[in-house]
Protein backbone atom coordinates (compact mmCIF):
# COMPACT_ATOMS: atom_id res chain seq x y z
CA UNK A 1 0.00 0.00 0.00
CA UNK A 2 1.23 3.25 -0.91
CA UNK A 3 1.78 6.18 1.45
CA UNK A 4 -0.83 8.64 -0.79
CA UNK A 5 -3.63 5.23 -0.35
CA UNK A 6 -2.72 5.02 3.33
CA UNK A 7 -3.84 8.93 3.30
CA UNK A 8 -6.79 8.11 1.34
CA UNK A 9 -7.44 5.49 3.45
CA UNK A 10 -7.19 7.43 6.43
CA UNK A 11 -9.45 10.40 5.45
CA UNK A 12 -12.22 7.85 4.57
CA UNK A 13 -11.98 6.31 8.28
CA UNK A 14 -11.82 9.62 10.16
CA UNK A 15 -14.78 10.98 8.17
CA UNK A 16 -16.75 7.31 8.51
CA UNK A 17 -16.04 7.19 12.38
CA UNK A 18 -17.20 10.73 12.45
CA UNK A 19 -20.54 9.62 10.44
CA UNK A 20 -21.14 6.37 12.46
CA UNK A 21 -20.82 8.28 15.52
CA UNK A 22 -23.48 10.54 14.30
CA UNK A 23 -25.84 7.82 13.18
CA UNK A 24 -25.50 5.86 16.21
CA UNK A 25 -26.54 8.94 17.98
CA UNK A 26 -29.44 9.17 15.96
CA UNK A 27 -30.22 5.51 17.17
CA UNK A 28 -30.37 6.01 21.15
CA UNK A 29 -33.69 8.22 20.61
CA UNK A 30 -35.48 5.34 19.04
CA UNK A 31 -34.14 2.31 21.81
CA UNK A 32 -35.33 4.58 24.98
CA UNK A 33 -38.02 2.49 26.54
CA UNK A 34 -41.07 2.94 25.85
CA UNK A 35 -43.52 3.88 28.64
CA UNK A 36 -46.82 2.75 28.57
CA UNK A 37 -49.71 5.43 27.57
CA UNK A 38 -53.07 5.50 27.46
CA UNK A 39 -52.72 6.97 23.47
CA UNK A 40 -50.85 3.72 22.21
CA UNK A 41 -53.13 1.01 21.14
CA UNK A 42 -52.18 -2.59 21.59
CA UNK A 43 -50.95 -3.12 17.85
CA UNK A 44 -49.39 0.66 18.12
CA UNK A 45 -47.43 -0.72 20.95
CA UNK A 46 -46.79 -3.78 19.45
CA UNK A 47 -45.00 -2.03 16.57
CA UNK A 48 -43.19 0.33 18.48
CA UNK A 49 -41.55 -2.39 20.71
CA UNK A 50 -40.32 -4.33 16.87
CA UNK A 51 -39.42 -0.96 15.67
CA UNK A 52 -37.11 -0.36 18.94
CA UNK A 53 -35.56 -3.99 18.58
CA UNK A 54 -35.12 -3.25 14.71
CA UNK A 55 -33.42 0.21 16.19
CA UNK A 56 -31.17 -1.57 19.14
CA UNK A 57 -29.82 -4.05 16.79
CA UNK A 58 -28.87 -1.31 14.26
CA UNK A 59 -27.20 1.05 16.91
CA UNK A 60 -25.30 -2.64 18.50
CA UNK A 61 -24.39 -3.32 14.52
CA UNK A 62 -22.86 0.22 14.31
CA UNK A 63 -21.41 0.49 17.57
CA UNK A 64 -19.45 -3.34 16.81
CA UNK A 65 -18.26 -1.21 13.12
CA UNK A 66 -17.30 1.76 15.14
CA UNK A 67 -14.47 -0.19 17.37
CA UNK A 68 -13.70 -2.21 14.39
CA UNK A 69 -13.23 0.92 12.26
CA UNK A 70 -11.10 3.06 15.26
CA UNK A 71 -8.83 -0.23 15.33
CA UNK A 72 -8.09 -0.26 11.77
CA UNK A 73 -7.31 3.75 12.22
CA UNK A 74 -5.24 3.15 15.22
CA UNK A 75 -3.18 0.66 13.17
CA UNK A 76 -3.18 2.31 9.36
CA UNK A 77 0.56 3.48 9.53
CA UNK A 78 1.57 -0.11 11.05
CA UNK A 79 3.76 -1.91 8.34
CA UNK A 80 1.92 -4.83 8.24
CA UNK A 81 -1.53 -2.49 7.86
CA UNK A 82 -3.11 -3.48 4.94
CA UNK A 83 -2.04 -7.17 4.80
CA UNK A 84 -4.40 -10.52 5.00
CA UNK A 85 -4.47 -11.85 8.39
CA UNK A 86 -4.51 -15.57 7.28
CA UNK A 87 -2.34 -15.65 3.67
CA UNK A 88 0.29 -12.85 4.61
CA UNK A 89 -0.78 -11.11 1.16
CA UNK A 90 -1.91 -7.49 0.29
CA UNK A 91 -5.52 -6.48 0.94
CA UNK A 92 -6.42 -4.78 -2.11
CA UNK A 93 -6.85 -0.61 -1.24
CA UNK A 94 -10.30 -1.00 -3.05
CA UNK A 95 -11.62 -3.41 -0.44
CA UNK A 96 -10.11 -1.24 2.53
CA UNK A 97 -11.92 1.61 1.30
CA UNK A 98 -14.61 0.19 0.84
CA UNK A 99 -14.70 -1.62 4.34
CA UNK A 100 -11.72 -0.32 6.20
CA UNK A 101 -12.18 -2.95 9.17
CA UNK A 102 -11.10 -6.01 6.48
CA UNK A 103 -8.36 -7.90 7.88
CA UNK A 104 -9.18 -11.07 5.23
CA UNK A 105 -8.12 -10.67 1.57
CA UNK A 106 -11.31 -11.49 -0.45
CA UNK A 107 -10.33 -14.76 -1.30
CA UNK A 108 -9.90 -15.90 1.92
CA UNK A 109 -12.55 -13.74 3.11
CA UNK A 110 -14.84 -15.96 0.88
CA UNK A 111 -13.09 -18.88 2.36
CA UNK A 112 -14.91 -18.60 5.29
Amino acid sequence: MTAEERQELKTKLIDLISKTEEEIESFRDMVKPISPENSLGRISRMDAINNKGVASAAMHNKQKKLTQMRIALDKIDDPDFGLCSNCSRPIKPARLIYMPESTLCVGCASRR
